[in-house]
């Protein structure tokens, strides 16, 4: 009983009766400086008995949710869970002397941990998590669950079926190689695995790949470990295709049921302005969504600008046609007074070369002529009459609808080729 009460109040001090005293440690430089009391030396010391050899902190990493992607401020917001392990031979205890305790829960800053800094974080909610776990042989286990914000280099350009890769790198930069050395716990297959099976959102995008680097990164003449998880994630673009791609899709067939119909052309005129108008209103749409900066034009940005110039080329046409079919009817008109001003003119030559002496008869028979047709029933013919419409606009018509019928194809062949590579 009284050895059992000797070890506990052994334990509560934090010497951990079972650890070795070393000449060379961090514990005797600080006792040796007096920098502070040695109750509080296990919460900023690193626990490293030789300094050959680093403390090595093994990672495990865990995707639980996708929060929020915004393309404007290319951000990406996660929500991950952290957990750490390392060793600590100053807190070691037989569990014997303990009725068989190996297992301690105490606040994160009884004992040193390591401190992580994620590198891309630009905003997010620190863990409120503040214990870890403390094995009887030393091994420390924390758990710390972020909600942290990562900016993210978003490529957009086959949006909205693309496919997102964004790093989130953890480091310490308080150590560098020779006292710390950051290391993945398992591999990248098992912690997508884990994540999958713990994923909590089913919204815009689908946690698709995980993948890890380690490597060291230099720092004033210095070398810090840094391991870096590649996430991809992969947009689910249902929502975009029902609301934009199709209903612009819609609206072009609707042009080109205009252009191709019976309707006369200042009809299809006023029809096609409407249809451009509905069309400018999601392209309005689009432009909330996208980023204000890039490399080069999303191919949806192409394909709206595509869109929208056929439209205003079909506009064109039609006026083109209109123009050309008013311009012959003036000639038409033209021509037709030319030939009726040719033909009354040989009429009035003859009608001069008459005598006199028959002007009373040829006027009686002149009077009586259109009695006579009107007996005989026979209208008198035209010497010219316009035709219904020219051939030459009918072909042309013609060339240019299936002209830019053949347009269309090729442009939306182009861009389904570029959205499936």
């Amino acid at each position: 009983m009284q050895r059992a009460f000797i070890a506990i109040l052994t334990f509560s001090l934090g010497t951990a009766g079972a650890a070795p005293r070393y000449l060379c440690t961090y514990y005797d430089v600080v006792e040796y400086l007096n920098i502070s009391s040695h109750s509080k030396l296990h919460a900023h010391i690193l626990p490293k008995t030789d300094l050959k050899e680093p403390v090595e902190v093994k990672m495990d990493f865990m995707l639980v949710a996708i929060l929020s992607v915004v393309e404007k401020l290319q951000t990406v917001t996660f929500y991950i869970v952290l957990n750490l392990e390392w060793e600590n031979t100053f807190a070691t205890w037989d569990p014997q002397d303990f009725c068989n305790i190996s297992k301690v829960i105490l606040p994160t800053d009884t004992y040193w941990s390591p401190t992580v800094f994620i590198l891309e974080r630009v905003n997010g909610q620190n863990s409120n998590l503040d214990y870890m776990a403390i094995m009887h042989n030393g091994s420390f286990k924390s758990s710390q669950p972020f909600q942290v914000t990562l900016t993210c280099s978003l490529m957009i350009f086959k949006f909205p079926f693309d496919t997102q890769t964004c790093n989130l790198s953890i480091a310490s930069f308080l150590y560098p190689v020779t006292d710390l050395v950051m290391k993945t716990k398992r591999t990248p297959a098992e912690m997508m695995k884990d994540s999958q099976s713990y994923f909590l959102t089913d919204g815009e995008w689908k946690f698709t790949n995980l993948s890890i680097i380690e490597y060291r990164e230099g720092l004033d003449d210095e070398e810090f470990s840094v391991v870096t998880y590649v996430i991809s994630m992969e947009r689910r673009p249902t929502l975009y295709i029902l609301n934009l791609i199709l209903p612009t899709c819609a609206l072009y067939l609707l042009d080109m049921a205009v252009l191709f119909g019976p309707s006369s052309l200042e009809e299809k005129i006023s029809f096609q302005i409407a249809i451009i108008l509905g069309s400018s209103m999601l392209a309005v749409i689009l432009n909330n969504i996208l980023p204000t900066s890039s490399n080069k034009p999303p191919i949806i940005v192409v394909f709206f600008l595509g869109t929208f110039l056929l439209m205003i080329m079909a506009v064109l046409d039609t006026f083109f046609l209109l123009h050309q079919q008013h311009k012959s009817l003036r000639l038409d008109k033209v021509l037709g007074s030319f030939q009726q001003d040719a033909h009354a003119e040989p009429a009035m030559r003859a009608m001069t070369k008459q005598t006199t002496k028959h002007l009373a008869k040829a006027g009686t028979q002149l009077l009586n002529l259109p009695k006579k047709a009107q007996e005989n029933r026979q209208p008198a013919k035209p010497h010219w009459q316009p035709q219904e419409q020219d051939p030459f606009l009918l072909v042309l018509e013609k060339v240019l609808l299936y002209s830019h019928f053949f347009l269309s194809l090729f442009f939306f062949a182009i861009i389904s080729v570029k959205w499936s590579s």
